[in-house]
């Protein structure tokens, strides 16, 4: 036999041993039948409260009469997938759409210059003037006063711990932390 065999066995000889000596008494509660009559059987009666085990009275439980079909989805015929009537009306489960956003009079913000691009790799006197070794990407650039960087940075002054640059098309000055000096 297969192992699979041999679980499914013991499986079925626990479950036959469940029914032969399990619990067999019953839980206590009744359900009790209410009593109707011919004249009241159109109006709802309600079971007389009980008391639970812990000799609290439960809720009352009312059965209500059932709806006609006929009151649910109109008559034979009439509720079509075609008509898009009744039982199967399309259903949009879609949350409703955020409110615009209120309008601002206000002007829009000034533009402002875009983070520095640079990676700073290092700085060195030469010829008492101050170079500075910048990256950006895989292009590495050497820097000293004044100089244009692809047309869009230029250096303004270098005097470590900080260098700015003014961004050219804003003509905004930024700095750049170089380190102190060595």
């Amino acid at each position: 036999m297969k192992p699979y065999q041999i679980a499914m066995g013991v499986a079925l000889a626990a479950a036959a041993g469940l029914v032969l000596f399990g619990d067999k008494s019953s839980s206590g509660d009744i359900a009790e039948p209410v009593a109707r009559n011919r004249t009241t059987a159109q109006s709802v009666q309600a079971p007389a409260p009980r008391a639970g085990k812990d000799g609290k009275p439960q809720p009352e439980v009312a059965i209500l009469r059932l709806t006609p079909r006929a009151t649910l989805v109109g008559e034979s015929g009439e509720a079509t997938f075609a008509s898009g009537e009744g039982v199967f009306q399309g259903q949009n489960w879609n949350p409703p759409p955020p409110p615009p956003p209120p309008v601002s009079n206000a002007p829009p913000p000034a533009p402002v210059a875009p983070p520095m691009p640079f990676t700073v790799l290092g700085k060195a006197v030469a010829d008492g003037a101050w170079e500075v070794y910048l990256a950006r990407g895989d292009k590495t650039y050497v820097v000293k006063n004044q100089t244009v960087i692809d047309g869009t940075y230029r250096v303004e002054k270098i005097a470590p711990p900080l260098m700015s640059v003014t961004y050219l098309p804003l003509n905004q000055v930024q700095q750049i932390n170089i380190g102190v000096l060595d």
